[in-house]
């Protein structure tokens, strides 16, 4: 048992657990923070998996990004030294054999925003790409005034403006699958345009970033660094069995090594199953029940290191069709030591997240051929990293389910991408839940 007693406890050193640690104990709060893994980032960390250096899944950092770019800017990171520049997205169409190249960057790739509007007929054709046109007006005017864009899923949404099949299968399915792991049949419409919408008035910030380096090397320990300087402290290694109540305040955390911790509050700053799983004494709180009504979604990605790059440039890249629904090349990025390296997210995470590298690598050697990418011969390793039921799940009918980060009990805080942010699973919504707990824990 540990005597001291700190002004607050955070459970879990991802973005949102250092999120809310950095503006604590900037305000001179004494803060401990409790990280089940040897390292901090959480569901954004850089690890070793049986000697081989790998990443918790493909990240890329979104541009209009405001939150996060400020914490890390008060960590003496800037964004340009952390990423390197996407300026398009490749869109590979199997049964053509060719590519739709879409721009992203409508200020600083202009010309390749045009062309990715005005060509890539032979693909996409004209009828196509303006039928997406009401789906995306009103999806965008629908989302700023009522929630009624969750009890839709993408699919529904598109059907119900008229999207022509091609342009779901080589527009809408890379935007839900390859990104959030969920086919546009179940994504949330709401959670689907809540991504997007912030980059409406930052449209001239839209780029996406593809990281220098391991994330919890070039992000997360900067953080972590900065909040010690504060006088915050660290236990890695030191996952938390529960809480305890004395009296309905939370007052101690328990370890699973049997330890305790005091504090005058508490903030789980877990992904979505620890928190209720460390919670679950409190269960039949009724102000809790969001928490555990809110259902979860898995995620599988397959890191190769190979003798030779996969891709001829380190850009985010889709394979609609397939279970490859977006993969990058990262040996010019991410991982510079490597000869050829390929991270791939793998659609229908659930049936992948139970199986073995063996008898995923066979699939994606065939799936990633059919794309006119190439890996025979070349694999020299692969891991697979799979987060079994870790997300809250971004189906229809959830968004409303989300708790918010004042719980209504004494001494607990929630924060993470999970609970109730204007953004949704992404860096930016974990910073912003991590500020939001904070902001409460102050008021406590």
């Amino acid at each position: 048992m540990t005597d001291k007693k700190y002004d607050v406890i955070v459970v879990g050193a991802g973005l949102a657990g250092l999120s809310c640690a950095y503006e604590l104990s900037a305000k001179g709060k004494e803060v401990l923070v409790l990280e089940a893994h040897p390292y901090a980032g959480g569901r954004t960390s850089s690890f070793s998996e049986r000697g081989m250096k790998v990443e918790s899944g493909l990240h890329r950092y979104i541009g209009y990004y405001s939150a996060l770019p400020k914490l890390l800017k008060k960590c003496g990171v800037e964004i340009e030294r952390l990423v390197t520049w996407e300026e398009k997205v490749d869109i590979l169409v199997k049964e053509k054999n060719k590519k739709l190249v879409l721009g992203v960057a409508p200020l600083f790739g202009f010309r390749k925003t045009i062309r990715g509007l005005a060509e890539n007929e032979d693909v996409l054709s004209t009828k196509d790409k303006l039928s997406l046109v009401p789906f995306f007006l009103s999806g965008f005017s629908n989302y700023m005034v009522s929630w009624s864009l969750d009890d839709y899923s993408v699919s529904e949404y598109a059907d119900k403006h008229h999207v022509t099949e091609r342009a779901k299968r080589l527009v809408l399915e890379p935007l839900s699958s390859g990104i959030f792991f969920m086919p546009p049949e179940n994504y949330s419409a709401y959670a689907f345009f809540g991504l997007f919408a912030p980059a409406i008035p930052k449209f001239y910030k839209m780029r996406i970033g593809a990281f220098l380096g391991g994330m919890t090397e070039t992000m997360a320990n900067p953080i972590v660094n900065k909040i010690k300087d504060h006088g915050g402290k660290f236990y890695f290694g030191e996952p938390v069995k529960e809480i305890v109540v004395r009296d309905r305040p939370v007052s101690r955390v328990r370890s699973k090594s049997g330890d305790e911790f005091e504090a005058e509050t508490t903030v789980i700053a877990t992904s979505l199953p620890a928190a209720k799983e460390i919670l679950r004494p409190l269960r039949k709180i009724r102000e809790l029940s969001r928490l555990f009504m809110l259902p979860c979604m898995s995620a599988c990605t397959l890191q190769m290191e190979l003798s030779r790059p996969a891709l001829k440039k380190d850009i985010t890249t889709f394979g609609p069709g397939t279970d490859m629904v977006s993969f990058a090349e990262q040996s010019r990025s991410t991982f510079r030591k490597s000869k050829g390296r390929l991270s791939v997210i793998l659609g229908n995470p659930e049936e992948y997240a139970d199986m073995s590298e063996e008898k995923i690598l066979p699939v994606v050697v065939d799936q990633m051929d059919s794309l006119g990418v190439h890996l025979e011969g070349s694999i020299l390793e692969a891991r697979k990293v799979a987060e079994k039921n870790e997300f809250y799940s971004l189906d229809k009918g959830h968004q409303l389910m989300r708790p918010r980060q004042r719980t209504g009990i004494d001494g607990l805080v929630l924060a993470g991408d999970y609970t109730r942010t204007p953004s949704f699973a992404t860096m930016e919504g974990a910073v912003i839940s991590g500020k939001k707990a904070a902001k409460v824990s102050l008021k406590m």
